[in-house]
């Protein structure tokens, strides 16, 4: 069969097909499990609606306003200092910021609390340097893949170096500056439980989810994070359909490498 074949090329149909005979088989592997800690979905369902009945939009309300802040402050910081590495006095230090991805934000939650006070800046703060390191690698890659010769093809027109940057560096990747925000963006909502389980004073999901797991109650566990996958993924399709709307000529330019 075709859907066995190595670098097969499947139409969306049978994408679609497969995608459903998947989800099918998941869902009655999980009908059918004994693990006592795995809800069943109808406890999973039933949960999410007395969860949402007690108020928790209000939670989901308080989170997505954290992380939407935290992401636009990010992609700011990150994307400005990307671009200064046209300039090669800012290159040694986006190169040891984007390194900060392998600390962990625990060790300096001391150090944000003395600098910022309350909660919501020290959570801001936070979240917002989480995703900045993250972000600021993929954009920094970006830059790194743009070919030389698109360089060298904007000087032949006789283009200053600031235009060039302009033309080449910032206008020309723009649509996979969208594609790396797209696949960060799920990192803020990593991040967020850990975070606003450390400050509780806001609420927020991730103080809910940590009180439903401090006392087992695993169906209301799941039925958070069924929230907040759905929450994500309607946020990667918005960001997709802004992508497609600031950047209409990346899918042309993929319909006909396709063709």
């Amino acid at each position: 069969m075709g859907i066995f074949t190595p670098n097969k090329v499947i139409s969306p149909t049978t994408f679609r097909l497969i995608l459903l005979g998947e989800a099918v088989i998941f869902l009655v592997i999980w009908l059918t499990s004994t693990l006592k800690v795995l809800p069943q979905p109808g406890e999973v369902f039933s949960a999410l609606g007395g969860l949402w009945r007690g108020g928790i939009g209000t939670e989901l309300f308080t989170s997505f306003g954290l992380f939407l802040q935290s992401l636009g402050l990010a992609t700011l910081l990150s994307l400005g200092l990307a671009y200064l590495t046209v300039l090669p006095i800012f290159r040694p230090l986006a190169l040891v910021i984007s390194r900060g991805r392998f600390l962990s934000l625990v060790g300096f939650s001391v150090v944000f609390m003395l600098a910022f006070g309350s909660d919501r800046p020290v959570k801001l703060a936070m979240m917002t340097l989480g995703i900045s390191v993250f972000l600021l690698t993929s954009f920094l890659a970006i830059i790194a893949e743009i070919p030389r010769s698109q360089y060298d093809y904007a000087r032949t027109l006789r283009l200053s170096e600031w235009r060039v940057v302009w033309e080449v560096v910032i206008r020309g990747p723009l649509d996979k500056v969208f594609d790396a925000i797209r696949q960060n963006a799920a990192i803020g909502w990593t991040l967020l439980p850990m975070v606003e389980a450390l400050y509780r004073s806001e609420g927020g999901l991730g103080v809910q989810l940590d009180i439903e797991r401090k006392y087992f109650h695993m169906d209301k566990v799941f039925a958070i994070q069924l929230l907040v996958l759905a929450v994500g993924l309607l946020q990667d399709y918005a960001l997709g359909l802004l992508r497609q709307i600031v950047c209409p000529w990346a899918d042309l330019n993929k319909e006909r490498s396709d063709a």
